[in-house]
């Protein structure tokens, strides 16, 4: 019996970003649920948060909390071009991520991290993960 989990996409180095994103490793439909992670939930501390690594990969949870997708949800890479979003479970405490459009084997999965408003995303954010191997 396989009681392992196989999951539609792998680690990798982004094709776009030269940074760790996820990749599809098979089609995926508008619609599908990618991943379901269970979250760690936290107070917002930015004294504390901001001088560390995690910074890079929490979620708001809400006005005064931020939270930490287990699984790999959090790795997923920054894009206005999106191809997934992001679903909040307050009562699970669950981050979904699914597919809103079609994508495919080799394409990177992107949420967007900001509002349409403005893109604060540019290379200086980008290069605390360069030297990490994928």
């Amino acid at each position: 019996m396989n009681h392992g989990i196989r999951l539609p996409f792998y680690v990798g180095k982004s094709p776009t970003l030269k940074i760790r994103g996820l990749i599809a490793t098979e089609k995926i439909l508008k619609g599908q649920i990618i991943e379901r992670c269970p979250a760690i939930i936290f107070p917002k501390n930015p004294d504390i948060i901001e001088q560390t690594i995690f910074d890079h990969y929490v979620f708001d949870w809400n006005e005064t909390h931020e939270a930490l997708a287990l699984g790999y949800g959090s790795l997923c890479n920054h894009s206005y071009d999106r191809n997934v979003e992001v679903d909040f479970d307050i009562d699970g405490k669950y981050i979904t991520f699914s597919a809103i459009k079609n994508i495919n084997i080799g394409d990177e999965l992107f949420i967007n991290y900001n509002d349409d408003s403005f893109d604060p995303i540019d290379s200086d954010y980008l290069r605390f993960d360069k030297d990490l191997k994928s």
